[in-house]
């Protein structure tokens, strides 16, 4: 189905989605790694706030002048590079959150280089660096989800942040029925368009869902159709599911 859904659109996508529940997925090009662009301030995020739970920083932190909550807010909810490169500074530049990724075994991603250096350099649609392949990045998504990176209290303070992301309205969210709570992070350079995060269904379940887009033209119409496409799949998986345990009482 998606497969098909994006076979028709000019560019090249890689999707990941994971019922955080059941454990079921579907992916295209899940192995392939795409230039993450702003997605991987998640991974940013995340790794200051695993410092916050181990007790080596608090959110009061002063980081050039203010909180480390209120950077951490421009950087995920605005997608401030210059807040993002100033939390990555106080981290200890990429290599750090390399080290801490595969501290948590996540691989398939890579940081190599400050938003200030990635956006000097250029090359994004062929680079080999900054990339991350959909299925490593859904899998981060779980573990920060699913409690095995993060506390719950930090975790609860990074989804709010993405739930109020003001760069994404025309992606996952753009097709999805209306109050449907999502939680995500946009990432946009020259020819790069992606999306990341997760979405609550109706009977309360969460979907992971990560749409990387190079190339072609369109890509945010894309991103939400496909976004759509992923909510009605595990929206009927849930109602086959809920029918075929009715029919067996």
């Amino acid at each position: 189905m998606l497969s098909l859904l994006v076979a028709e659109r000019s560019g090249d996508y890689g999707i990941a989605a994971l019922d955080l529940r059941d454990g079921s997925t579907a992916s295209v090009r899940g192995d392939t790694p795409f230039p993450m662009a702003s997605t991987v301030k998640i991974a940013i995020a995340a790794a200051y706030l695993a410092d916050v739970d181990q007790g080596r920083r608090t959110l009061g932190d002063m980081i050039v002048g203010r909180p480390a909550a209120k950077v951490m807010e421009l950087m995920i909810v605005h997608s401030d590079n210059q807040a993002t490169d100033q939390l990555l500074a106080a981290l200890g530049g990429p290599v750090a959150i390399q080290q801490w990724l595969s501290s948590h075994r996540i691989t398939g991603i890579r940081m190599d280089r400050t938003i200030a250096q990635l956006l000097r350099e250029r090359g994004h649609l062929a680079d080999s660096k900054d990339v991350a392949t959909p299925i490593a990045m859904v899998t981060l998504l779980n573990k920060l989800d699913n409690g095995t990176v993060l506390a719950a209290q930090s975790r609860q303070f990074l989804l709010e942040l993405m739930s109020r992301c003001q760069t994404g309205t025309r992606r996952i969210r753009a097709l999805l029925p209306a109050g449907t709570r999502v939680e995500d992070k946009t990432g946009t350079l020259d020819g790069i368009t992606n999306d990341v995060g997760f979405i609550t269904m109706p009977d309360g379940r969460r979907v992971a869902i990560v749409v990387f887009a190079r190339g072609g033209r369109d890509r945010q119409p894309v991103i939400a159709e496909v976004s759509r496409a992923i909510y009605d799949y595990f929206a009927d998986s849930a109602r086959n599911a809920l029918a075929l345990f009715m029919q067996m009482r």
